[in-house]
């Protein structure tokens, strides 16, 4: 099976390919190929060397898509897209990024079927922020999607594409709408959520963090082991379960910021607590408000999709896998 992960530079891209090499068959079968792209050279795990191919290609470059597809990869993780910040500040960037970037691999896939028949699975990270207020207290799959954020609509409009050239049969594809993502490891990115991790993982190593809302907004998170776990079940499920809905919300944990900070308590003590900083962001909040809070994931658990259920167990997977379980 030849494998190719756009966005393998990226935090999820690098976990995932790290799971790759500690176990060979975790995608369901073995990888005679692994092909891994970024804006930046990504990063080849020592076990996999043998295997993989690293390139630094932009997909929204011209040509760039026609010449991934024409490897003909059997399994392509697309991951690839500049965060939800980045986005808002930069309108040209973030279309040409997040939509352009994806509608011309998925029409680089079509061109190349049709010289030779050619169905790869396709499974694309979206997010939480497809979704948009007014909300119920939660939001089933039925909700609608209807984005406040030029991110949330560039998602969205890859997902339709994602439906409907999976209908067509061009490829067999998934979306995966992701929670926000914490405790995010490395330093601190544009994503306007940056924060909600910013304030657990620079006090759990004794360094002072901003928080820019206040305590009482809630969110939807999963860890970054839960994001990996998401991707390699996506590669693994028989699609026909999931039938023609082909973007699916993924389970997690609904919680307030403050009980971020709680957790953060139990964890770590009173000591990294008081390295969080309260100033308020008016263009953050802003932001973070108009975000989606708590989900009925009832299709993804159905499906096995799993996530955890408390903010400890959060913390306690950043400090064993990023900091080598010691604080």
């Amino acid at each position: 099976m030849h494998v190719m992960i756009i966005g393998a530079a990226g935090m999820i891209g690098r976990k995932l390919v790290e799971k790759i090499a500690l176990e060979a068959e975790v995608l369901g079968r073995g990888i005679d190929k692994l092909t891994l792209v970024d804006v930046i050279a990504p990063p080849v795990q020592a076990a996999l060397a043998s295997i993989s191919t690293a390139l630094t290609v932009d997909l929204s470059d011209a040509g760039a898509a026609a010449r991934l597809s024409g490897m003909r990869p059997d399994l392509i993780f697309h991951l690839a897209a500049i965060v939800s910040g980045e986005a808002e500040a930069d309108f040209d960037k973030g279309y040409s990024t997040n939509l352009d970037g994806t509608r011309s691999l998925f029409e680089a896939i079509r061109h190349e079927g049709q010289k030779e028949p050619y169905n790869p699975r396709v499974i694309f990270a979206s997010s939480i922020a497809v979704f948009g207020q007014p909300f119920p207290d939660k939001i089933g799959d039925d909700f609608f999607t209807t984005p406040l954020t030029s991110y949330g609509t560039q998602k969205a409009i890859c997902e339709l594409l994602l439906s409907d050239y999976s209908r067509r049969g061009i490829f067999d594809g998934i979306g995966i709408r992701l929670p926000t993502i914490c405790i995010r490891p490395g330093k601190p990115n544009k994503a306007a959520s940056g924060f909600f991790s910013n304030i657990l993982r620079e006090p759990l190593v004794h360094q002072e963090a901003v928080l820019p809302v206040d305590e009482n907004v809630r969110h939807w998170f999963a860890s970054p082991r839960s994001a990996v776990g998401f991707f390699i079940h996506a590669a693994r499920i028989d699609s026909s379960r999931i039938g023609p809905r082909r973007n699916l919300t993924m389970p997690g944990l609904s919680a307030l910021v403050g009980e971020e900070i709680e957790a953060l308590r139990r964890v770590a003590g009173e000591k990294a607590v008081k390295l969080i900083r309260r100033e308020i962001d008016p263009v953050i909040r802003s932001i973070v408000l108009g975000w989606a809070t708590d989900f009925d994931a009832q299709r993804a658990t159905a499906l096995g999709f799993r996530a955890e259920t408390n903010f400890d167990e959060i913390i306690r997977i950043h400090i064993d896998d990023e900091l080598g379980g010691n604080i």
